[in-house]
Parts: structure tokens; sequence; C-alpha cells
């Protein structure tokens, strides 16, 4: 079978359709190619038949031939072109145009030489996530051992894009195939389409699904497919939500709470003027009523710890006299003295339990081992200490007394060190406590000594490569303090999202493990994943969900979770709120839980012992036998302590505030009254630390009292 192509010497129409012309007889000022295809293949055994295609460039030295003339390769057998070879070559093509408008024009010459891909394979399942426009792709493991692709979309611009990438990995091994980095596609990405970089993502995500699909079809061919089980999520569309599988089911009960427990919170909430602020990974069943509550009564804040301080000064401010804090201890703590900062110390603060509400890198920050660490930190001058804001008062504290400290949030971290570099030049910094968080920081800065003095000045304008590589001898980490949720997102969780999700979204919290966060770091490259706090995690799923329900096509977007699972009921929230925003959206989301099943509680088959939501029995529950609410046989399922903050709880409290007779004092978050190594208050020394990050972030640099504090410092003690 051959097709005649007649394309112009000459190209000047602003038309970029306008480049192919499919007229036979065409003008003789034309060059026609003709495209032999080869043997015939199939589709999962249902879809007609395609044809292999080998496009190389033409040696003609025709000066009136057109810069995209191919030739054509009849079969397989007629080269052995290695995949390096074969884009290396495209890479000469594609640097032989100087302006932008040409490259594009190259491109889509290319999407024009694809052949048709039927209907039949236009489905949900050969979707590529992450594209501007809607990309399909499939692929077949021939009997001779070489990969075969197919793709279509319904832009011409993907298209041709699809087309290039298939004439270097059609008819190659597997090996070559997986072999191809992300990073080799660069030099096709100078200058294409100017600030568009999704269009340019559209060659990385393709390669990752190309990928993936190798991956398969090998362990299929081999026998050798792993037995995983798909992780559990959660499907929503503007009709509903889906849940897949019992963690998800469990998950999915408690985002339609029942509206009687609903009222009661919000009538006692307003009766007695009590503000509720909550983190994001609060239990589902309390999660789902304060979203609820949170139409009717605006004193009600679900958010990271970061923001749950500032939400209570507001709502003192707009006369709530009580603050009930759904957190764990480190976070009434800075709830309490940020009111006493404010002005406020008559707002009472309520925590959930007359227990100890702990935190794994709370207590690791207590630790002898860390008091260790910031001694060495203060012989070693001038140095600062970057404090996790994940720690308590009394830590903040007694290190701020060693050596100057100011604290910092997975959102901020990068660039507090950064700003603190620029502007002491000589200092050492002493980063603490999450040991997974201070390496990913170190093999950030590391990544960045790879890039150019244009592109670091991007991350920060007082940075280069020389300022770089010279603070890096001198970042320091403490390498004794985890999350317990976080560290479970290990080795056989990254396997898992690897070989089942890798062409997905995928969102990553920065005190993951290195090779969780290296994952996420390389879908960020392409514009597919997120890795920061989990206000960062919300906003970017927020924004790629709005940017597919603009788009108004049909769209399936997929999102990894990977940090505690308590914060679905806010992204669901979220979602559910964009997709009912378009009259006929036909978007879908799924969250994805990478959670084992050994993470979860089954219960009693004795349906009157079942866990139950109103009349509905559930067969499983978030978090293991034993409480922890983990496993080690990867994902996590919840954070044991901030279980403790149950809605039970809330409501007990709320509805006996006042506390005249003082029945819940074991709830009250105290103040510290106190002293430190020096003589003063832990409360006002310990407030130092966050007051001097609240200036970073207000004025884009460390305060002159934290700078002068660091300079000065030899000798103190």
């Amino acid at each position: 079978m051959a097709l005649a192509l007649s394309i112009a010497p000459t190209i000047t129409s602003s038309s970029y359709y306008s480049l192919i012309s499919l007229n036979p007889n065409a003008s003789p000022n034309f060059r026609t190619t003709h495209l032999n295809f080869g043997s015939q293949r199939r589709i999962h055994n249902t879809s007609p038949p395609f044809r292999s295609f080998k496009c190389l460039k033409s040696p003609s030295k025709d000066v009136n031939a057109s810069p995209f003339s191919i030739s054509a390769i009849a079969s397989s057998s007629q080269t052995t072109e290695l995949v390096p070879e074969k884009l290396q070559r495209l890479v000469k093509e594609f640097k032989s145009f100087t302006e932008p408008i040409d490259r594009l024009k190259w491109v889509l010459h290319y999407g024009s030489l694809i052949p048709p891909m039927p209907e039949s394979s236009r489905t949900e399942s050969n979707r590529v996530m992450g594209c501007t426009a809607r990309v399909w792709l499939d692929a077949e493991l021939g009997s001779d051992g070489k990969m075969r692709f197919w793709a279509d979309s319904d832009s011409d611009v993907s298209k041709g894009m699809c087309s290039c990438l298939i004439q270097v990995l059609d008819e190659a091994s597997p090996e070559e195939v997986m072999e191809l980095k992300i990073e080799d596609l660069a030099e096709l990405n100078v200058g294409l389409l100017g600030v568009e970089r999704s269009r340019v993502n559209t060659w990385h995500n393709v390669l990752v699904s190309m990928q993936k699909k190798t991956r398969r079809l090998v362990a299929e061919r081999e026998g050798k497919v792993p037995s995983f089980e798909p992780f559990p999520s959660l499907v929503l569309t503007a009709d509903g939500v889906e849940a897949k599988g019992s963690f998800a089911e469990a998950q999915a009960k408690y985002l339609f709470p029942e509206e009687s427990r609903v009222k009661e919170l919000v009538n006692v909430l307003k009766e007695k003027k009590i503000g509720v602020v909550a983190h994001f990974y609060m239990d589902p069943e309390v999660q789902g009523v304060l979203t609820a509550a949170q139409k009717h009564w605006p004193h009600i804040s679900i958010s990271d710890s970061l923001v749950m301080a500032d939400s209570a000064v507001s709502m003192a401010k707009a006369g709530c006299q009580f603050v009930t804090v759904l957190g764990v201890d480190f976070m009434s703590e800075n709830v309490r003295a940020i009111l006493d900062q404010a002005g406020f110390g008559e707002v009472g603060v309520y925590r959930m339990s007359d227990e100890t509400i702990g935190c794994s890198l709370a207590d690791a920050a207590s630790a002898p081992a860390y008091l260790n660490y910031l001694e060495a930190a203060s012989l070693s001058p001038p140095s600062l200490h970057v404090v996790y804001i994940n720690t308590s008062l009394e830590t903040k504290a007694f290190a701020h007394e060693l050596v100057p400290t100011i604290t910092c949030t997975s959102s901020n971290v990068v660039q507090t060190i950064l700003q603190a570099f620029a502007q002491m030049p000589e200092l050492n910094v002493w980063y603490g406590p999450d040991s997974y968080m201070g390496a990913n920081i170190v093999k950030l800065f590391q990544q960045m000594t790879l890039m150019t003095d244009e592109e670091i000045a991007k991350i920060h304008r007082k940075h280069s490569l020389k300022t770089i590589k010279s603070l890096l001898p001198r970042l320091h980490y403490f390498q004794e303090g985890t999350c317990i949720v976080h560290h479970l997102f290990g080795h056989e969780v990254v396997e898992r999202l690897k070989y089942m999700y890798c062409d997905a979204f995928l969102t990553a919290h920065l005190e993951v493990p290195g090779e969780m966060f290296s994952l996420a770091m390389e879908a960020k490259k392409r514009d597919m994943g997120v890795v920061g706090s989990t206000q960062n995690i919300l906003d970017f799923i927020k924004q790629k969900v709005q940017e597919a329900v603009d788009r108004n096509v049909d769209d399936h977007l997929q999102f990894v979770l990977g940090t505690e699972s308590g914060m679905v009921t806010s992204i669901v929230a979220v979602i559910r709120s964009l997709l009912r925003s378009s009259a006929n959206s036909k978007v879908k989301v799924e969250v994805v839980f990478p959670v084992s099943s050994e993470s979860m509680t089954k219960t009693s088959s004795d349906s009157s012992n079942s866990n139950k939501v109103g009349d509905v029995a559930l067969p499983v529950v978030p978090g293991v036998a034993g409480g922890e609410g983990c496993s080690i046989h990867g994902g996590c399922a919840s954070c044991p302590y901030m279980k403790m903050n149950s809605l039970s709880s809330l409501l007990k409290v709320c509805h006996n505030l006042p506390d005249v007779e003082n029945i819940f004092g074991g709830f009250i978050a105290e103040r510290f009254k106190k002293q430190t190594p020096q003589g003063k208050l832990i409360a006002d020394v310990g407030c130092e630390p966050i007051l001097h990050m609240r200036h970073f972030q207000a004025n884009k640099e460390l305060p002159e009292k934290l700078v002068h504090q660091v300079l000065s410092w030899e000798g103190k003690r």
C-alpha cells in the first residue's frame, strides 16, 4: 500500500493546516513522498490492521526540496538503526530550523504521517494523562520481540509529537524503550512553542505511557506479571462518588454526614461562639461533619498546621470566645501562644483529649540526640537552626537559646534556606528534625547543580550555580527523625506505583522517603506531579481539575495521594465543587490511596458487632488492629495521633463550655509557665522563631534581628 503526500517547498500561509496537500495532481514544484507500510498487526486481537512506518530525512540536495521531505523504509528488516541514532537524527532535523514557527510546521508534518487509529482504540485505558489535548496510545509486543506503537490525538501538534516518538521507538526492543530518558528529549523542547510548557510535556508524558505499556507487555510475555492489586480509590464525577476497594468505601461513607450531627454541631458552635481549627489529617468522620458545617458557621477552618494559628486569631477578632483545636499537641500549643501574642489571652483554647496527643517528629526533636545535634551546631558559628514547625514550643525555645532558630514549613523550607545563605554567604544551616525532608532538600540542591545560572535564578534570584555548590557542604540535617505516616511510602509502594501508576498525577509530601520523593520529582518535571506541603498538594489537584473542566472534553484524571489519607475530605470537596461548576462537566477524577490491605482493620462478620455509619455496616475501617493506622507492607491508612480527635470529643467539649466546674481541665491547651535554662518564659522564647518565619513570609528576607543574632553568636555560650 502506498500513499502520496505532496509537500510544498516553501510555506508562507499563516494557517498551520495548509502545510500538507493531498492532491495527487499537485504542481511540479512539489516533491512527492511515498510511504510504504510494513506487515499487518493487531491491537488486542480486535482492532483493524495498522501499518508500521519508518521515516528518514531525504539526502537530496535539491534547493527546491521541502525541508520536510522524507523517504521510506519498506520494512523493519531493512534497518538496524539504534534508538540513540534515530533520536539524534530527529534532533538534527529539529535543530536545523531556527524559527519556532518552522519547528512547529515540522512537528505538524510528522503528524500527517501517522496512520489513523480506529475509534475502538480511542478508549479511556489508552488515554495519555497530562496532555493539554486528548492523546491516545496503544502498543504491541511482536513475535520478533520488538515493540510497535500507535497513537492519535485531537490536536495536530500532539499528533506530530507522538509521530516523532513512534519514529524513534517503533520496532525497538523493550530494553531500548525503557532506557530512553526524559532528559534525552530535552533538545526537542528548545523554542518549539514558546511559553506553552504544557505542550512540551506531551513528549514526556507520551514516553512514560510508552514505557508503562512496554513494561506490562514484557511481563505478560514472560509470565511474570506482578501480583499487584490496584490501590483503593475514589472516583468523582459531577453526579457523585464511586468507591473502589474496601478502604475507599470506608473513607467515602463519611463524605456525606448525617444532617442531625451537622445541625447539632452548628447549633452549639453558634450558641457558645466557638471556633474550630482542624488539620487536614483529621478522621474522615470529623472532616465530613466539619465540611458540611462550614456552610452554616464561618468560624471553621480545615488547613495545614501553619494556617491553624492564623485562623484562630481571625476567629478571636470576629468574637469567638473559645477555639477548639483538632490536631496534635504542638498545634494547640502554637494556637495558644499566637493568640496570646495577638492580645487574645482571654480566648479559651481546648484540645480533644486529656491524654497526650503526640507526634513522632515532635518526639524526635525532644530526644537527647537532637540536643546533641544542636550542641554541635552551636560550636560551628555562624550557624542557623531551621526547625520544622511540627515541633513543640518547648523544643523551639530550648533550641533558640542554643542556636539562633527560625521555624519553617514544608512549603517554605527551601526558600528559607536559600534566603539565609543569600543574606549570610558563610553560614552553616542545621535543619531538623525530619530526616527524609532534610535528605530530600539536599537532593534538590544537588539537582540544582545541573542547572544553568538562569534556571537557578528563577528559583531564587540571588543564587547561581556557584553559590549552590558552595552552600551544599554547609547544609546539615538531623538523621534520626521521621513521620510514622510518611515513612511508610517506601520501596514497596514505589515499585507498585512505577508499575501501575507511572502515568498518573503523583503528589507527595516533602516528608516522604527519598525513593518516593525522586519519583514525584520526575513527575513534576513533566508537570505531572507536586512535592510540598498538604496545601501545595491541594492547590495542585485543584489547578489540574480546573484546567480539565475548562477544556470541556471528556477526561479522566488520576491522582495518587502521597500523604496521609485524611486529606481526602478536603480534596473531594474541592473537586466536586469544580465539577459542579460546569453545567455539562465530562471530567472524571480518581483519587488513589497508596495503602495496603494490611493497613485496615476488618470488622466482625456478625452484623450486630460491625462498625456502622448510620444504618450502614462497614466491612473495614481505616487503621490496623493495633491502632497504629499503618502497615510496614506499604502505604499508610492514617495518623494514629490525629485520630485521637473524634467527633464525639468535639461535641462533648463544646456542649460543656464554658467549663466552670473544670470538668475538662485536661483538655485545656495550657500556657507554658516553665522557664528556659536562661530564665525566660518558654512561651516567649518559643514564639520568636515562629515570628521570624512570619517576617520572612511577609518580607521575603530574614529579619535583621535574627541575622544579627547569627553573626554575633560566637562566644555567647
